[in-house]
């Protein structure tokens, strides 16, 4: 068993995110602008957001922080993101998920100009994404590539199985392995919740793409020997034995499956750290125009 360490492959890659941000800067006069903003004060989002702005400035990336209560409007919200999609200055936009009951997400996630959308949901770049054109890739699947490629984990022929099918990890994930590139060029099965032959599909897989949002879902018994493992889950559940009074627990079942697995992310140190990368990269392509020109 070999650990995809998130930590080791995001530092490297900021390394040179840092190199070429610091070159952007001497070319153009200013940094890459990163806008993040935050609705309520929900634990785990304080968190995130907090990570990414800490890593924009390791990166020399500028980054701003808009912070809205709880209590605020879908049409106040809508109509920050359309002033700060008229801001020249600003090259990324994202806001924080998960959103309060009275804001709709798609709603908030349409508004976003695509050329912003360094989170990679707007679905003019998951339609692009789908047709192999240049886009903004959605953070967490661009993260899971690029991990895969800093440790040179050979790809192309296998069967990939993905268990989860949202919109922002799952079904791009599914799509991206498929696509001939490296990493890619996979046989992909997505599985879901309603999957009726769940484990007998999981148990055939080269790679396994767990993101289905529960804590050890997958399982020792349904993994083959040799089998490649990302988890994407982060399952937050409060515990008296850890200083910040909550552990973090993956979609896969870490200790058990392990031993079983040729690679295999850890949680928390892997895919999360890999997000923020994949942001980051997208966040400099959109300042140097690379994406949309």
């Amino acid at each position: 068993m070999q650990l995809l360490d998130g930590k080791f492959a995001s530092e490297k890659i900021k390394q040179e995110i840092a190199a070429d941000a610091a070159d952007f800067l001497t070319k153009s006069g200013r940094k890459p602008h990163l806008v993040a903003i935050l609705v309520g004060n929900d634990g785990g989002s304080e968190t995130y957001v907090a990570s990414k702005m800490k890593n924009c400035e390791k990166v020399g990336f500028l980054s701003s922080l808009i912070r809205y209560d709880v209590t605020v409007s879908e049409a106040e919200l809508l109509e920050k993101i359309q002033e700060i999609n008229r801001d020249v200055s600003v090259d990324g936009l994202i806001v924080q998920l998960p959103l309060p009951k009275h804001i709709d997400p798609e709603k908030v996630t349409e508004t976003i100009d695509f050329q912003k959308d360094v989170d990679g949901f707007h679905p003019v770049n998951l339609g692009r994404m789908m047709r192999n054109l240049p886009c903004f890739i959605p953070a967490t699947p661009y993260g899971i590539l690029l991990m895969l490629e800093a440790y040179q984990v050979d790809t192309a022929g296998k069967h990939c199985v993905v268990v989860g099918r949202s919109n922002i990890v799952g079904s791009p994930m599914s799509i991206l392995m498929a696509r001939n590139a490296n990493p890619g060029n996979c046989t992909v099965t997505l599985t879901h919740s309603r999957t009726t032959n769940l484990k007998e599909l999981v148990l055939q897989a080269d790679i396994v793409v767990a993101a289905i949002g529960k804590k050890n879902f997958v399982t020792a018994d349904m993994v083959k020997p040799g089998a490649i493992i990302i988890d994407v889950g982060i399952n937050r559940e409060t515990s008296e034995l850890t200083k910040s009074g909550y552990k973090l627990y993956g979609d896969v079942d870490f200790e058990n499956v392990a031993p079983k697995s040729s690679w295999i992310t850890p949680v928390p140190g892997g895919v999360g750290l890999m997000t923020i990368v994949g942001l980051l990269k997208n966040t400099l392509a959109s300042a140097k125009g690379e994406v949309y020109k």
